[in-house]
């Protein structure tokens, strides 16, 4: 036997209870007073399947909700560690810059040291003492 919704059993039934009173609408045996209670229980009915049926989806969003929050967080877990990979690669060019500039100044201090030296070297020649070379 197939599975039927509430719903669909609610209209098997309405459609039922249809065939029913048209099938003895003319008889006097089965007065409207009879009619109008089983209609008012179909309406019943059906808003207790609406109801059941809110009730599972409410369920289900509650029961899924700390999995979502969960999922949630882990996005912006990762959205916060690409920054970080991003400010960690812009910090390393810094770095990076940094060393060359300092590399080059100390080329230029090297240099400079060299030339400031020239004068010195000159006059010591030009009076006879050499400088050694283990000398600091």
């Amino acid at each position: 036997m197939p599975e039927h919704s509430g719903l669909d059993l609610l209209q098997e039934w309405q459609k039922s209870m249809r065939s029913l009173a048209s099938s003895v609408a003319g008889r006097a045996e089965i007065p409207a007073q009879i009619l109008a209670p089983m209609h008012r229980q179909a309406e019943l009915v059906q808003e207790i399947i609406e109801r059941e049926r809110q009730l599972q989806e409410e369920v289900i969003a509650r029961a899924f909700a700390p999995y979502d929050a969960v999922f949630d967080l882990m996005e912006q877990s990762a959205g916060a560690l690409h920054r970080q990979a991003e400010a960690l690669t812009e910090s390393a060019r810094a770095l990076e810059q940094a060393a060359s500039m300092m590399e080059a100044q100390a080329e230029l201090f090297e240099r400079t040291i060299a030339l400031m030296r020239q004068p010195g070297e000159i006059v010591k020649r030009a009076a006879g003492g050499a400088r050694d070379s283990d000398e600091p």
